[in-house]
């Protein structure tokens, strides 16, 4: 791997900051969470949405309690102009709610831009933005820095101009390729912009800075971040945010950290769409916070609902390991896993009893799942899946809440080594219904109509049981019984869980019935008829 030919971005930008706060900080307050899946993500799609889809993404973020939302780029094509165009003619956005729009520093375009919110009674901002990097001044613009620093001021007088009188329009700045910029040019930058726009507190600059290409570490962006959050101008006029990207994988730490050093605004996409490797995913970080005990104010109570719609708008898949939306993100196929996550359900019914609340007014606790699956809108029936890497406790925890069984400990370990052998021998995963079949097959019989069965009465006890079955040459030493009542309409109201002895070892047998005795004189005759003198029974 040829990794000299790459330089360490400490080397491209050095960042003066010499003592830094934000490792100290927690965060304590959701950020103002800013989805721009219809312009950013919506970009990076093979196929951008229709307007139907766009309008159900939009009804979506809505719903979910997005208070500002970048719904496009007016500018780039016929459709945004139009879909911009619709939020206003048809009152689309619930007041309470701010529209941003997406535009360069050109004034064609700008114009373009503004036109499409003539008509939004709701808040708009008004979001410019232009490359500073070096790189791209050299490679993209051909332009030096100061000849860019009047490019982008001149962009700026336009907005004034053409927005400027509109009393509900905002204004943004975004310095793309933030990340790699000098940071006393950016910062003069957007020293300009907030005096041009006047920034006030109560009609303050959006500046949005963005980790356009993730380059360094977390702690890097962080410290850009505090540096511009400590020497802004006009700071008490100024909504500091960011739009981390995902090239290196780290973009949740990057947003978190740079929270956690004084940005107040994050853009991002739902689930993480977007050019490369994707936006920073808003669904991750707003239930890191929920799973630490901090509001999102984001409502993901239904979160396969909203996988769903974003499936179905964006046409991609949200993969089943995708933190908190993934279908297999709170399943567990491991046997230690599985024994720890049904020991911990236990102990938090157990818990919830002794203090006279629903399980859902305790706090959580349960090995291995950091939020509770109900939270999310997700059921139970999943969380543990039987396969051939999964031990007793997940074959248990299925059988349990599936059947009602409550089965003994050395009969789980005892069943475990059946489902071991039958899923290394099948290779898949085995379904509820299937480790079911594996149960009943394993440990139940027909006790059929022979001599001895039919001299056991309906109402024997488990010593003429016994007795009957050692006079007819079927020898049946019990070791232990275990009954357990079942509350189901489709099964008996008592199981008998039945450890034996016979001339081939011990062994287990379950039998079902009315009463407990008649399920351990089933379990009795299942044990027979699983012997070697089965033709007896």
């Amino acid at each position: 791997m040829p990794s000299h030919r790459y330089r360490d971005v400490y080397q491209r930008v050095s960042v003066p900051l010499t003592e830094r706060a934000w490792p100290a900080y927690r965060i304590t307050a959701a950020p103002l969470w800013v989805p721009v899946d219809l312009r950013d993500g919506n970009q990076a799609l093979a196929e951008p949405m229709d307007p139907d889809r766009k309008r159900r993404f939009f009804e979506l973020l809505v719903t979910m309690g997005y208070k500002e939302i970048e719904v496009g780029y007016p500018s780039a094509s016929q459709t945004d102009f139009d879909f911009v165009r619709l939020i206003g003619a048809e009152r689309l956005a619930p007041a309470d709610v701010t529209i941003v729009v997406f535009t360069p520093a050109r004034r064609d375009l700008i114009e373009r831009t503004v036109e499409s919110v003539r008509d939004i009674p709701n808040n708009v901002v008004v979001h410019m933005y232009t490359a500073t990097a070096p790189t791209w001044r050299n490679v993209v613009l051909g332009k030096t820095r100061e000849e860019l620093a009047e490019l982008i001021t001149a962009g700026g007088r336009d907005v004034l101009e053409l927005a400027g009188d509109m009393p509900n329009v905002r204004f943004q700045f975004s310095p793309e390729v933030f990340m790699l910029t000098e940071p006393d040019f950016v910062l003069d930058i957007c020293d300009r912009m907030t005096t041009l726009w006047d920034a006030t507190p109560e009609r303050p600059v959006t500046l949005n800075l963005p980790a356009t290409v993730e380059v360094a570490t977390p702690n890097v962006y962080a410290d850009q971040i505090e540096y511009m959050h400590r020497n802004l101008a006009r700071r008490e006029s100024v909504i500091l945010s960011v739009h981390p990207h995902n090239d290196r994988g780290t973009g949740i730490a990057c947003a978190e950290l740079a929270v956690l050093a004084g940005a107040q605004r994050v853009e991002g996409c739902v689930f993480g769409n977007g050019e490369r490797t994707g936006n920073v995913d808003l669904a991750t970080l707003a239930l890191n916070l929920h799973a630490q005990g901090v509001d999102p104010m984001i409502d993901f109570s239904d979160i396969d609902e909203v996988r769903r719609t974003v499936e179905h708008c964006t046409r991609l898949p949200v993969h089943e390991r995708h933190p908190y939306a993934g279908d297999l993100v709170y399943t567990a196929y491991s046997g230690t896993h599985q024994d720890a996550i049904k020991k911990g359900f236990a102990e938090h019914r157990e818990r919830a009893a002794g203090l006279g609340l629903s399980e859902r007014e305790i706090a959580w606790e349960v090995p291995y799942l950091p939020i509770d699956p109900a939270d999310v809108g997700r059921s139970y029936d999943a969380v543990i899946r039987v396969n051939s890497q999964s031990g007793k406790g997940g074959i248990a925890y299925l059988l349990e809440t599936e059947y009602g069984l409550d089965l003994p400990r050395r009969l789980q370990i005892d069943f475990a080594r059946h489902v071991q052998r039958h899923t290394d021998r099948t290779g898949t995963e085995v379904a509820a219904r299937a480790l079911w079949e594996l149960f009943t097959a394993t440990y139940t019989a027909d006790a059929g109509s022979g001599p001895a069965a039919a001299e056991i009465p309906a109402d024997a006890t488990i010593d003429e049981a016994i007795g009957v079955l050692n006079r007819h040459g079927c020898p049946v030493e019990v070791l232990s019984v275990t009954h357990q009542s079942v509350v189901r309409a489709d099964s008996d109201p008592a199981v008998a869980y039945l450890e034996y002895r016979t001339a081939d070892g011990a062994a287990w047998a379950v039998g079902t019935g009315e009463t407990a005795s008649h399920a351990t004189i089933a379990a009795v005759l299942a044990a027979a008829a699983k012997s070697r003198a089965t033709v007896l029974i």
